[in-house]
Order: C-alpha cells, then sequence, then structure tokens
C-alpha cells in the first residue's frame, strides 16, 4: 500500500460513516474494509461486519494502511473502492463545475447537491480529482450516490446535453437569483474558485447573481452553490 495518487485505479473512504456509505450505495466498487486495532468491537463494529458479509467485501485488520493514509487519530475504518464511472442522466438536472480546483470544496458541494436532490455532477476538465479522498471525506460519503462525468470542455458538455436551460453563476449575471425562475431538468453552472466563470458564460442561458452586501466581494464556492441549489430546488420540498 503506497499514499493515494491521481492515476491510482482505486481510492479510499477514509471514516465508519464514509465505508457505510460506500457498501450502501456502491458496494459493487467495494475491494476491502480495513479496520483500526483501537476500534471498539461494539455495536457499530458488528453492524460493519454484518454489511461486509452481506456485500461479499472482506475485511482485513491492519493498522499500517492508517499509517499511509489516514492523518486523523479517530479514523478507525477505511474503505477501499475501485474508481467507477456513472454516466450522467440526462433527463435530471446538474450540477455543472467549471475547472474546479479544491477538492474539499468539490466534495462539499457533492453534499449539498445530493441534500438538495440532485445527483448529477459534470466537471469541466482541467480539474480537481473527484476521487481524492480529500473529496470523497467532504462529501461525506454523497459521492457514492452521484452520478459524476467529466469533459474536456463546456462545449462538449452542451453536445450531450439536449435542449435544457441553464443557469451559469456569476457576478456580471442578467438576473438576481430571488427573481429567476427554474424549469427543470436545469443546469446549474459555477467557475473555478478563484476566476470565476469567463465573461463567454454571459450568453449561456441565465446567467445568476446572488446578491450580498457589499461588504465582501464574493461568496465561496460551496456557499454559492449550496444556496443556489436551495433556491433551485425549494419548491420539491
Amino acid at each position: 500500500m503506497k499514499r493515494y495518487k491521481r492515476e491510482d485505479p482505486v481510492s479510499y473512504a477514509l471514516g465508519i460513516t464514509l465505508t457505510f456509505e460506500l457498501l450502501n450505495y456502491a458496494s459493487e466498487y467495494a475491494r476491502k474494509v480495513y479496520v483500526h486495532s483501537s476500534m471498539d468491537r461494539g455495536e457499530v463494529f458488528l453492524k460493519l461486519e454484518k454489511l461486509c458479509r452481506e456485500c461479499h467485501v472482506p475485511m482485513e485488520f491492519s493498522d499500517k494502511p492508517f499509517n499511509i493514509l489516514s492523518q486523523k487519530e479517530n479514523c478507525y475504518v477505511i474503505g477501499e473502492f475501485d474508481k467507477f464511472s456513472r454516466k450522467l442522466d440526462y433527463s435530471s438536472s446538474h450540477v455543472v463545475l467549471n475547472n474546479p480546483s479544491n477538492a474539499g470544496n468539490m466534495g462539499t458541494i457533492m453534499r449539498s447537491a445530493t441534500g438538495f436532490g440532485i445527483t448529477n455532477l459534470a466537471i469541466m476538465k482541467p480539474c480537481v480529482d473527484p476521487f481524492d479522498p480529500k473529496t470523497v471525506r467532504a462529501s461525506m460519503g454523497a459521492i457514492f450516490r452521484m452520478n459524476v462525468e467529466e469533459f474536456d470542455s463546456f462545449a462538449d458538455y452542451k453536445k450531450k446535453i439536449g435542449d435544457r436551460d441553464t443557469y451559469p453563476f456569476m457576478l456580471k449575471a442578467k438576473k438576481k437569483l430571488p427573481e429567476t425562475e427554474f424549469t427543470a431538468p436545469f443546469s446549474l453552472i459555477f467557475g473555478n474558485e478563484a476566476t470565476g466563470l469567463p465573461d463567454s458564460f454571459l450568453d449561456e442561458g441565465t446567467s445568476v447573481i446572488i446578491p450580498h452586501s457589499n461588504r465582501i466581494d464574493s461568496l465561496n464556492l460551496p456557499i454559492a452553490a449550496s444556496i443556489a441549489l436551495y433556491e433551485a430546488t425549494k419548491k420539491d420540498f
């Protein structure tokens, strides 16, 4: 075992909660579950053991993987899984990230999107690794419930999605978020953390701005995406 690299065929769910998500929603990709010697052999362990048995996933009792993969002292379970490809559902709404560069931000957006009922994430290259353990951890396992597809460019994505409403979120946008009506299936589009979306996206669908005070220059990406997801889906809850 070695430290994770993007080119590796496998990745890791670091922690008991993430490993349960892996086994419950993507067990076909699970390779092995590692258990630390310090883990209490109580009710949670018995639940994990039962689930591994039902999913035909072997358990290995070893501390070595934790020394290599996890910097967290309270991590007692690691789920190893094959990286997987789930194509987008083109009849459903999407979150679109254009050149995202931060693993934690991407994972947080996965979690928010899943919480608001959108389980399709389109990512434009170049981009941070969606299977980096940091991304998986920040998603709290939401990645195992999602369809995640990478595209070489936004033009490539547009060729595949067909006719739908698109909403790029930009500081130079045409409409304010409270004035915007969302028609599903839609695509909510967000730019890079540092640079946002290029001005070319002003001509793409209905560009939207989230109003806020002039005490800040902009909202950070996960917060903006979460606000947009709430507004776009609130009628569904």
